[in-house]
């Protein structure tokens, strides 16, 4: 029996094909040059809009003060105690990306996600440089390096890493007062932070929008795992009317014999895609809903003299009504249904609920924490006394004065460390610690007792806005 050849493993990978999208011409198409045009224009703008605060606080309208523990946007303040505002807005973007998936798919991937948005203008860029598909191809193919290409290639990349600099340049103004980074970061003064934050961002963003693109898509993102939870029958989606193209032009049926459908097998739906796919084999996991491929089909149904929509926003009900002879739902009827209806109201309620907490949010606030160690004081003279610490925040854009009361047991006294009075005065935007110490003197019922509900008081000597905390006094139990 002869020796058997040892035969080489077979590979499980596939090397990437390199994705080299045709440009495309029509309303989605031109849909998404708006929305990346005012999502780059908002990333980029937001940091350097001015929004006057007043001396003691930066004037920048959007501003991540991490130092400080604030969110500013425009004229609201977000302070470390209501961070239930963020958790509000998160939830609220969660639900919004349910409904507009349950509706409509994968929009969000296709017109909004900021892969999407920075993978389409590094395509921009690679066409203004090299060339439309075919010549980005020959580009691509060619194996020999001459100075053509080194110079395409080179400029292509050079522009790639300023958008990204400029893009991990643009993050970190968030967190700081944008003009006053950017003089630090010229002048090599900034903090190490900065330029690590922003040579890890523009490392990723060259990669990803030059180089993974639509793989970052398909095994990088969840949400393409995700969706099919928040997809039903009436969900609208791009998809292929078979019943109608089908046979295409090229096909053995129609060699022997058969009718052609409108597909002419011209391959533009597939040209234009920025993932690569082919939406005529259905629905795929790595189809983002761009919608360029119906764009690219209607503009050659246009010209062969067929109907446009071969490839088309449909849902699953649509073909069945359609392959019976019927005309599918209106849109309204695909968009307006149980799910939606339920994640509409959910994100709206979701919103109220924000609006009416931040109009009667009170501009000032205290906390109050009781020193333990020790529970109580014995003083010279037998009186009990407790220690707290009062923590007032004054949220005015000026400096406020505040009076502590206690309210409760009338024997109990209210003192303050290091004043004389009952008065102290906090700076505009800022949280001050106070040490108060409530004292009972012996033999009140206070003083004995071993518990002792007591209520702090400040009132703004302003406008007479007041706010409390409930404690307890601890005295010396009989």
């Amino acid at each position: 029996m002869a020796d058997s050849q040892p035969t080489a493993p077979q590979s499980l990978y596939a090397a990437r094909e390199p994705v080299f999208p045709k440009r495309v011409y029509g309303k989605f198409r031109n849909l998404k040059w708006v929305i990346m045009i005012v999502t780059l224009g908002i990333y980029y703008v937001m940091p350097w809009i001015r929004w006057d605060r007043g001396p003691s606080l930066p004037d920048q309208a959007v501003l991540l003060d991490l130092a400080n523990r604030r969110f500013f946007f425009f004229w609201i303040e977000i302070w470390p105690h209501e961070f239930y505002f963020v958790a509000g807005l998160l939830v609220m973007a969660g639900l919004g990306l349910f409904l507009f998936t349950s509706a409509l798919g994968r929009v969000w991937c296709g017109y909004a996600c900021p892969q999407t948005v920075w993978t389409d203008l590094f395509i921009l860029v690679e066409r203004w440089i090299e060339g439309d598909r075919n010549a980005r191809l020959r580009l691509h193919r060619q194996k020999k390096w001459d100075l053509r290409k080194a110079r395409l290639r080179l400029t292509k990349w050079i522009t790639w890493l300023l958008i990204a600099v400029a893009t991990g340049g643009a993050w970190v103004f968030y967190f700081t007062d944008a003009p006053t980074l950017l003089v630090d970061l010229v002048t090599l003064n900034a903090h190490p932070i900065a330029y690590t934050t922003i040579a890890v961002l523009t490392g990723t963003t060259f990669f990803f929008g030059g180089f993974a693109r639509e793989q970052i898509c398909i095994y990088a993102c969840p949400w393409p795992r995700i969706q099919a939870a928040m997809m039903d029958e009436d969900t609208l989606t791009v998809g292929y009317r078979e019943w109608r193209g089908e046979p295409r032009k090229n096909s053995e049926a129609v060699k022997a014999g058969a009718e052609q459908g409108d597909c002419i097998d011209c391959m533009a739906c597939v040209n234009v895609c920025p993932v690569g796919i082919d939406i005529r084999d259905g629905q795929q996991l790595e189809c983002i809903t761009c919608a360029l491929c119906i764009d690219a089909c209607d503009d050659i149904m246009a010209r062969i003299g067929k109907p446009r929509g071969l490839i088309d926003y449909m849902a699953l009900t649509d073909e069945v009504s359609e392959r019976a002879g019927s005309a599918p739902k209106p849109i309204i009827k695909h968009v307006l249904r149980p799910r939606t209806i339920l994640y509409t109201a959910l994100w709206s309620l979701v919103g109220l609920g924000l609006i009416f907490a931040l109009f009667i949010r009170s501009d000032i606030d205290l906390t109050v924490a009781p020193v333990r160690n020790p529970t109580y004081v014995m003083l010279s003279d037998g009186a009990i006394r407790n220690t707290y610490e009062v923590r007032i925040r004054n949220m005015h854009h000026e400096e406020r004065t505040f009076e502590i009361t206690v309210k409760g047991d009338p024997a109990i006294r209210l003192e303050l460390e290091g004043s004389t009075d009952a008065r102290v005065s906090v700076p505009a935007d800022e949280m001050l610690l106070q040490r108060v110490y409530l004292v009972a003197p012996s033999g009140t019922a206070a003083a004995r007792m071993d518990r002792t509900d007591a209520r702090l008081w400040i009132e703004d000597m302003v406008n007479g806005e007041r706010a409390y905390r409930d404690t307890v006094f601890n005295g010396k139990a009989e």
